[in-house]
C-alpha cells in the first residue's frame, strides 16, 4: 500500500498551521539574574522564535516580563509548553489570547526599560494602576496599549 501526502496544505489546516494566535503574558523574574543568565535565555529564546516563525515584543523593567508573541496555533501551543516548563519557578500569567489575521511585530523585539524619563512616562504615568510599575496590576487593554506604545516605530503593519 503506497500512502502519499499529496494534501499536505489539509494536513496543515487539520492541526490549525493556517490560524495565527496572538498572546500576551506577564511574569515576574525570580530564578534569572540581570546579566549573562537573562542574556543567555533571551538569544535562547530568540533563536527558538525565529527557527518557528513566532515574532516576539518583550519588555523587561524591575524584574517584570511583560512578553507578546505571535505565530501559528500549534507553534504558540508548543512554545507556551516550553517557556511553562523551562521556567517553572517564574509565575506566569496569561492575559491575553486571540486568533488575528497578520503578525503586528517583526522579529524578536526586546526593550528594558530604565528610569529614564522616556520609559518611565510610558511605564508609569500612561499605563500603571499604581505609583510602581507593576504590570499585575494592569488590567489586559492597559498591557496590550503599553506593548503598543513601547513598540510603536517597530511595528511591520
Amino acid at each position: 500500500m503506497n500512502i502519499t501526502t499529496s494534501q499536505p496544505s489539509e494536513d496543515r489546516k487539520r492541526h490549525g498551521e493556517h490560524i495565527l494566535i496572538h498572546m500576551t503574558y506577564i511574569a515576574k523574574n525570580v530564578d534569572l539574574d540581570s546579566g549573562i543568565e537573562l542574556t543567555r535565555a533571551l538569544e535562547y529564546w530568540r533563536r527558538y522564535f525565529e527557527e518557528n516563525d513566532i515574532v516576539s515584543a518583550l519588555v523587561i523593567s524591575e524584574g517584570y516580563f511583560v512578553q507578546s508573541f505571535q505565530g501559528t496555533r500549534p507553534a504558540i501551543n508548543t512554545a507556551l509548553e516550553k517557556i511553562l516548563d523551562q521556567h517553572s519557578t517564574i509565575v506566569h500569567n496569561i492575559v491575553n489570547i486571540e486568533e488575528i489575521e497578520s503578525r503586528q511585530w517583526n522579529g524578536f523585539l526586546v526593550k528594558h526599560l530604565t528610569s529614564s524619563v522616556e520609559d518611565e512616562e510610558h511605564a508609569l504615568k500612561n499605563f500603571s494602576a499604581g505609583s510602581d510599575y507593576n504590570p499585575y496590576l494592569m488590567k489586559s487593554s492597559q498591557i496590550e496599549s503599553f506593548l503598543k506604545a513601547v513598540f510603536e516605530n517597530a511595528e511591520s503593519n
